[in-house]
């Protein structure tokens, strides 16, 4: 994918997505007690992204290494920084919908009627599936920077990044917090696994201060798009791949974090950002 005026499309995406947070987080000013932090964190973002740039135009190994690799810092403080931001934009819910949604689809509450499946053994592997989501696209972007291939490494990054900040706009726009808090009071069945099940589950929980992250699921979107990309660029990793991004997908609604049609979305978005970011790449070949 061709840099445009020696911005990556991925820049690009990144510089809108701040602009539109730091417009977000002023809509809200001065009712939002975080709002100065808010701008100080997109602003220092936005810095940060342009001076990386400027370095990179040396063509410097460390530099272009730092270029590439940097939505690994930008993605998770800014999904983060959501916490602070969202109840003063989108303050309501959604998650009554979201479960009659389910409802009507399936004629049941998908993680209630889940409940007859649960084991320990099973809660233990799809409960390290579902941590795999944080690796995954990490083990693909390095095993593609590594083999040089920077047109494909900027079309998967661009894809991958764009899918991020599209279920960030989800969010937004249907904040809902999952069946793990809504359905807690149907549920009969704890979820215990053999040994770090638990403890995975109960660190993520606290490490996650921002929870309305349900529709859509973006643990189904990003995985698909890893899969896909490890299917196109690095076939070495996609049978490994596989079974695990199944496994995860799977995990989503059984240890009650997203509803069925949060993992639906998700599969849709990721459909979506694959034809952007195919699109993308035409535009980038063009003279």
């Amino acid at each position: 994918m061709r840099r445009w005026g020696r911005l990556k499309p991925v820049d690009i995406i990144t510089y809108i997505a701040l602009a539109v947070l730091v417009g977000a987080t002023l809509s809200t000013w001065p009712e939002n007690p975080h709002g100065g932090k808010l701008l100080l964190r997109y602003g220092g973002f936005i810095l940060l992204l342009t001076l990386l740039w400027w370095l990179d135009q040396g063509r410097i190994r460390p530099w272009r290494l730092l270029h590439a690799f940097y939505p690994l810092l930008f993605i998770p403080i800014t999904f983060d920084s959501f916490a602070d931001l969202l109840p003063w934009v989108s303050p309501v819910e959604q998650d009554p919908w979201l479960i009659q949604l389910d409802l009507a689809l399936l004629g049941v509450h998908p993680t209630v009627w889940l409940e007859r499946f649960i084991h320990p053994v099973l809660t233990e592997l799809l409960t390290w599936a579902y941590t795999a989501y944080y690796f995954l696209p990490i083990i693909l972007g390095v095993a593609l920077y590594r083999r040089g291939k920077e047109r494909d490494f900027d079309r998967v990054v661009f894809g991958l990044v764009l899918c991020f900040y599209l279920s960030y706009l989800g969010y937004f726009l249907v904040p809902a917090i999952g069946p793990r808090f809504t359905l807690r009071s149907l549920q009969q069945v704890e979820l215990k696994g053999l040994l770090l099940a638990e403890p995975i589950m109960d660190t993520l929980n606290r490490l996650e201060r921002f929870k309305q992250d349900a529709f859509p699921s973006g643990h189904t979107a990003v995985v698909l798009l890893v899969l896909y990309y490890a299917r196109q660029f690095v076939r070495g990793l996609f049978w490994p791949f596989l079974p695990v991004v199944v496994a995860l997908i799977l995990s989503t609604v059984y240890l009650r974090y997203h509803y069925v049609v949060d993992v639906l979305a998700g599969m849709f978005l990721a459909g979506l950002c694959l034809l952007l970011e195919r699109g993308m790449n035409i535009l980038g070949r063009l003279p």
